[in-house]
């Protein structure tokens, strides 16, 4: 938890600076990554982790991406310019290169763990989780043949579609309701590879529905088929299906929003995540002059020359 502490005590120090007069806003469109790194290596992952193209062939099982690609839904997706990286250039190229970076970590790691399924969490509201998920995810399946699949699980406030331009259901909760299967579930609302599932209608036990069992089912029916499934929940402190969502994933990143989340609630979330596998924070809404030329990794002091050379 060393580099975490590290981590949350840079946020601590973004948001006393941010209470000065001269001290300008957050740039919203600017994500500094802060995983811990694993090894060197490309963004290429290990063979063995490559995207399986079958898995076990039961009725309403999907065999094959192509196979869900022809039978989920395909509605037209307006994304959201101002908050999708990747496909506005008048927004920071700086922070599309954050995202790359934070890309490449996860592959690091993976490298040395079992690590494909991702929970997106943070102690409050209004941190970035939506945010990160959404332009994660993009940077993924901009590389060729990656196969991403992004879950909105904040079955309390669901957003994720939002950003996407998608349809809000059906969704997850309809599924763990068995009202709805995969297929029925799942996005593919334009060309390349990635999918969504929305969080669906509302329900009165969103906890309740979370420990039923079949979210387990859909995690074991997906994964095979995608490089990376990765999961936007609720904040950790207000309630306990965060905590919930971490027993079904290989990891979680913590999102930490610069000169705004308080350290003490950071560290209550930690305490959340005990014994689940925390693999790093991300540090967001850092002012551009901040990041530019440097970053900031929790537990390394990476200066401006290997920024460039990296």
């Amino acid at each position: 938890m060393s580099r975490i502490h590290e981590a949350l005590k840079k946020a601590e120090q973004e948001r006393a600076a941010a209470q000065t007069p001269d001290n300008s806003p957050s740039l919203p469109s600017t994500a500094t990554e802060v995983l811990p790194r694993a090894r060197e290596g490309s963004d290429d992952a290990p063979s063995i982790f490559k995207h399986s193209t079958a898995i076990a062939s039961q009725p309403g099982n999907l065999k094959r991406f192509e196979d869900l690609c022809q039978q989920c839904a395909h509605p037209h997706w307006h994304p959201d310019p101002n908050v999708n990286i990747f496909s506005n250039p008048a927004l920071s190229a700086n922070a599309a290169e954050q995202f790359r970076t934070l890309r490449s970590r996860l592959y690091q790691l993976r490298g040395s763990q079992q690590l494909r399924t991702l929970l997106v969490a943070s102690s409050v509201p209004a941190e970035g989780k939506t945010f990160v998920t959404n332009n994660l995810a993009q940077a993924i399946v901009r590389q060729p043949d990656r196969r991403c699949l992004i879950i909105d699980a904040d079955l309390r406030c669901s957003r994720l579609h939002v950003p996407l331009g998608a349809p809000p259901s059906p969704g997850l909760t309809d599924y763990l309701l068995g009202d709805a299967d995969e297929v029925t579930v799942i996005q593919h609302g334009h060309e390349g590879n990635l999918c969504f599932i929305p969080g669906g209608k509302e329900v009165a036990n969103p906890s309740e529905l979370l420990l039923n069992g079949r979210l387990k089912t859909l995690l074991e029916r997906v994964t095979p088929i995608f490089d990376w499934v990765i999961l936007d929940s609720p904040p950790l402190l207000p309630v306990a299906d965060a905590s919930l969502l971490a027993d079904h994933v290989d990891g979680v990143i913590l999102v930490v929003r610069a000169a705004s989340t308080p350290t003490g609630a950071a560290e209550r979330a930690c305490q959340e995540l005990q014994g689940r596998n925390v693999i790093g924070v991300v540090l967001n809404a850092v002012e551009q002059s901040q990041t530019y030329g440097s970053y900031y990794y929790a537990g390394y002091g990476y200066g401006q020359e290997e920024a460039k050379s990296g």
